[in-house]
């Protein structure tokens, strides 16, 4: 038994040797390094490092935190972890011209658990694939395994989700007519119009399930207006405009469409016409004045758009609040595009508008016209009193003095009035010159109307 507890005294003996040359030692003789680089300047540590207690102490909790030190990386380097690779893209092999396959996910999360180095070290090398394979399988529902293969043998690689149901559908094919549709047409200058595009296929082929087909309600070229270089009147062409075919809630379909692409030939124009700048006033000018007379720096402009929207367009209008109006004044106004009208040589005008005295004048005989009459009725006033009516024109004397009675309107609306009889209706009045005021000395006339 004596024998016994010597050897263990003899080893504790050694380890208590061995911990004194590798870290006791070594870390008193920094600490005396220390104390003499200390000692010219600083009696208080030197009398702390002086102290042998004090220098064991001082060492043992250095031997402490160098031993966690070493313990936290080789836990770094032994424990295991996890870690996810994200949105990894999934590769199904199948026979894709005679097949569909529908329920595949396009991408799956990589699960790794290994050492954390491990880790490191997989997320580092270049992403693999994850695959399935179909090419076993026929038409129907399938519930498949997908696979990845890591680099990193010690890392354990986990698919999530790992499992998937497919449903596989025999492919089919059909025809469908395609058609252009201009992309940022907005982006073309205002002045220039593309008149017609011209595809260098009319029909393409899609590809798909049949359920698939059924749904797609047309094809569109998207002919991208960006990818024109400097464009300018004439023939432009466009390649590879992309093919997408729609539902009829114009959602897009994914089918395959053959070819992918088409071209486009667009024919640019610039259509343009020149009309009059007419002065609009709005609000009521001062009690007892009138407008005289307006002049405008510009009497026409160009404007530029479809030709369709540009042959009804007779004028363009200038609006000028002369609101309390009592004497003469310029304005800069800010000119508005009508309806239709992408662009105009000018975008502002200078207006100055007189005005004098008001006077009136009433200009008798003026014929009714009727609109919006319904199919099949005929209308007719009830004497002559309620053919023509009195109106009375209010302004300034140089507009009275030019006045033309030819342009002076009466109307009356019958729409709403869709069966035989006797009628009051409201009868309104206008003129071309914007100076004047037009009131009817009569608000309603009567009109009886019959079947034809």
């Amino acid at each position: 038994m004596k024998k016994i507890i010597k050897k263990i005294c003899l080893f504790i003996g050694k380890i208590i040797k061995l911990i004194d040359k590798i870290l006791i030692t070594p870390i008193m003789k920094l600490f005396l390094l220390i104390r003499s680089f200390f000692s010219k300047n600083n009696k208080t540590i030197e009398k702390i490092m002086g102290n042998k207690q004090s220098l064991v102490i001082v060492s043992l909790v250095l031997a402490f935190i160098f031993f966690y030190v070493v313990d936290k990386n080789s836990s770094y380097l032994v424990d295991n972890s996890a870690d996810i690779i994200y949105n990894q893209t999934v590769k199904a092999n199948y026979n894709e011209e005679a097949y569909v396959v529908e329920g595949l996910p396009k991408t799956v999360d990589i699960v790794l658990i290994g050492r954390k180095s491990d880790i490191y070290l997989a997320k580092q090398q270049p992403n693999q694939k994850v695959t399935v394979d179909l090419r076993e399988l026929t038409s129907g529902t399938h519930r498949v395994n997908l696979k990845y293969s890591g680099n990193i043998s010690s890392v354990d690689y986990k698919i999530d989700p790992s499992q998937v149901t497919v449903v596989i559908y025999d492919k089919v094919s059909s025809t469908r007519e395609v058609t252009a549709e201009l992309v940022h047409r907005n982006n073309l200058d205002s002045k220039l119009d593309i008149s017609n595009i011209e595809l260098s296929k009319k029909e393409v082929t899609i590809k798909s399930s049949s359920k698939k087909l059924e749904e797609v309600a047309y094809v569109k070229a998207l002919v991208d207006v960006d990818n024109l270089v400097e464009p300018t009147v004439g023939n432009a062409t466009i390649n590879n405009c992309k093919l997408v075919a729609y539902n009829n809630d114009g959602k897009i379909i994914d089918v395959e469409i053959l070819p992918e692409t088409v071209d486009a030939t667009l024919t640019i124009t610039s259509t343009s016409k020149v009309v009059p700048v007419k002065v609009v006033p709005t609000g009521d000018i001062a009690l007892g004045y009138a407008i005289s007379s307006t002049t405008t720096n510009i009497t026409s402009v160009t404007i530029y758009g479809d030709e369709d929207n540009l042959k009804n367009i007779e004028y363009v209008p200038v609006k000028v609040d002369v609101s309390n109006l009592s004497s003469n004044k310029e304005y800069n106004v800010n000119l508005e595009k009508p309806n239709g009208v992408r662009d105009m040589s000018a975008k502002t005008v200078n207006v100055k508008v007189n005005v004098g005295k008001e006077e009136q004048k009433e200009v008798p005989n003026i014929g009714i016209q009727t609109t919006n009459l319904a199919d099949g009725l005929m209308v007719q006033a009830l004497g002559e009193e309620n053919s023509k009516i009195t109106v009375l024109v209010k302004g300034s004397k140089e507009a009275i003095d030019s006045l033309d009675a030819s342009k002076i309107t009466a109307v009356v609306d019958l729409s709403g009035y869709t069966s035989p009889g006797v009628y009051d209706v409201d009868v309104k009045v206008s003129g071309e010159d914007l100076r004047l005021s037009y009131t009817s000395k009569v608000n309603k006339i009567k009109l009886e109307i019959k079947n034809k």
